[in-house]
């Protein structure tokens, strides 16, 4: 199964929604013309599934010990992954970074099996800024994790490649916003 064509047509199906005018409000208030509600296929077996397999297959040569990124966008795709590294005997540990530390008990910021001086990658549903996934970044080699890259099921090709690779990080998106738009 080719899983990249497959989450293409399931993100043009389900996911991307276009406007002739920006009716659509964005995380950073700004109001976009077009939007993609990725959880509509993270959150789904299938999807998971796809997304499993095509991450995995990205990061299964650079032998990361685990991957996670700024919950909730990250979660679902992190959890897949790693399911599907572990059905190919070369498990790759989920991981949840909090938006902020956790208030109680131990105050953790970063959950999960991970130990400083490990390799990971962050990953993210869509990137526009990157806000998102360099708080994470941030937050991840703080701890003492190493940082392989990160990646993203959709770039929306306004900045975030740009402020990903100023930060010294490797980005691989699936799907730039113009392959999706011009298909």
């Amino acid at each position: 199964m080719d899983y990249r064509e497959k989450l293409k047509t399931m993100i043009l199906e389900r996911a991307l929604k276009v406007s002739d005018k920006p009716i659509f409000k964005l995380s950073s208030g700004k109001m976009s013309t077009y939007y993609i509600d990725l959880r509509t296929i993270t959150l789904d077996p299938e999807g998971g599934y796809i997304i499993g397999n095509l991450i995995f297959n990205m990061i299964k040569g650079r032998n990361p010990d685990a991957i996670g990124g700024l919950t909730l966008g990250a979660d679902p795709i992190s959890y897949a992954t790693s399911i599907i590294s572990y059905l190919n005997k070369q498990p790759v540990k989920p991981f949840v970074v909090r938006k902020e530390p956790k208030g109680h008990g131990t105050g953790k910021q970063i959950e999960g099996n991970v130990k400083p001086g490990e390799k990971v990658f962050i990953v993210e549903d869509v990137v526009t800024t990157a806000g998102s996934s360099l708080k994470a970044a941030k937050v991840a080699k703080d701890y003492g994790l190493e940082i392989l890259g990160i990646i993203a099921l959709v770039d929306r090709e306004e900045g975030g490649e740009e402020n990903i690779k100023n930060e010294g990080f490797d980005f691989y998106p699936v799907f730039k916003i113009s392959e999706l738009l011009n298909s």
